[in-house]
């Protein structure tokens, strides 16, 4: 899990994309977002989901760096969202050792409603 945190911790990116990422983060919810994002049915566990959002991260930053036509800033962003979601529910998960809190969302968006 250490290493999760710090591939996270190490991302470098324009601070247009950064800033708009922590400014999503505040209204994640995992059972809604991360489906959509990742294309799935059942929601992986926060280590898995940071693992493939890592690599749809990398693919959209080579992406960006290169100029490729199909590159979406729209979703690079919100990948970042997701990204700094999961890792926020996982650094939880790591600290409590207990169950998952019923709010799933970035810690930022604490007296926000509850996620559906």
């Amino acid at each position: 899990m250490q290493d999760v945190f710090s591939r996270v911790s190490l991302l470098r990116r324009p601070g247009i994309l950064a800033r708009a990422a922590r400014l999503g983060a505040r209204n994640y919810c995992r059972k809604r977002d991360l489906r959509r994002i990742l294309g799935c049915g059942e929601v992986p566990k926060p280590a898995a989901a940071v693992m493939r959002l890592l690599e749809l991260e990398e693919a959209l930053n080579t992406a960006r760096k290169a100029g490729e036509a199909g590159y979406s800033m729209i979703r690079h962003v919100e990948v970042l969202i997701a990204l700094a979601g999961e890792a926020a529910c996982l650094k939880a998960r790591s600290k409590t050792r207990t169950a998952v809190p019923r709010d799933r969302r970035f810690p930022a968006a604490e007296g926000a409603a509850p996620c559906p």
